[in-house]
């Protein structure tokens, strides 16, 4: 129905950071389950622990795939360029990057916003994916050929009360996201952004308020909202089209949020 799937995957290296729970975690499950096992993946995170765990049941349920797992902190940029040159040389030319990684700190408004969030949010959402994207693109570009897939989000169009950092660090990602698309249009090497609404995962809101649960909860209360499992199968969708079409930027929202459109750009003929 959707094509050969598992024949375009067929042996492709895929890095995914903040693999270790919602978005990242479920990314990896389904390339796993859409590749059948025979892939290759890089998964990172801050927490290890997480990822032996899910490295266990990915060859748990198929023994032929290929797991390396790293901790990786993004928002550490010097500890990026040596994490890549570590990798092992199964592992080492990415195709298919996702820049998964990020965080939300706080709903405080300007005037107010700790300094030290600020610097959090940034490094991670902005910095650090830069300089994880500019070493990929390096050896993409050698072989012209390569997958970069970006999470964004609703809140780097639309900006909300209280969301000022957060909202400025993915509107950078889009805005970087958009030149390196423009800049790569004439080679084999696809840029692809996911820029979902509000996503109900295990952490997100929770780390977000700094674990208070209830008022994490409430950010979904009378809502219907996305999962982390309906990001990553939009994701594997996109990384697993023809080579010469581009899902460029697609914007998705749950049943009842609060912007009632659903925007698609692409397919683009490269």
């Amino acid at each position: 129905m959707f094509g050969k799937i598992a024949e375009r995957l067929a042996g492709k290296n895929i890095l995914i950071t903040g693999a270790s729970t919602g978005i990242g975690y479920s990314t990896a499950k389904y390339f796993a389950e859409a590749g059948a096992g025979n892939i290759k993946l890089v998964l990172t995170a801050r927490r290890e622990d997480k990822l032996k765990a899910l490295k266990e049941e990915l060859l748990k349920s198929y023994p032929s795939i290929q797991v390396f797992i790293a901790s990786l902190d993004v928002s550490k940029i010097d500890q990026i360029s040596p994490f890549l040159k570590s990798l092992p040389s199964d592992f080492a030319e990415i195709d298919v990057l996702v820049n998964n990684a990020g965080k939300a700190l706080g709903l405080d408004p300007v005037g107010s916003v700790d300094p030290v969030d600020v610097k959090e949010m940034f490094d991670t959402n902005v910095l650090g994916m830069i300089q994880l994207t500019q070493l990929v693109v390096q050896q993409m570009k050698k072989r012209n050929k390569g997958d970069i897939i970006q999470l964004g989000s609703v809140a780097g169009r639309e900006p909300y009360p209280g969301g000022s950092i957060y909202c400025a660090t993915k509107s950078a990602l889009n805005f970087f996201t958009g030149a390196l698309r423009k800049e790569l249009i004439s080679t084999k090497i696809r840029v692809i952004e996911v820029e979902p609404g509000n996503v109900a995962t295990d952490e997100f809101s929770l780390v977000r308020f700094k674990g208070d649960k209830e008022r994490a909860a409430s950010v979904y209360k009378d809502t219907e909202p996305l999962y982390a499992e309906d990001i990553a199968e939009l994701i594997v969708f996109a990384a697993t089209r023809k080579e010469n079409t581009v899902l460029a930027e697609t914007l998705i929202f749950g049943n009842n949020q609060a912007s009632p459109f659903h925007i698609y750009r692409g397919p683009q003929s490269k």
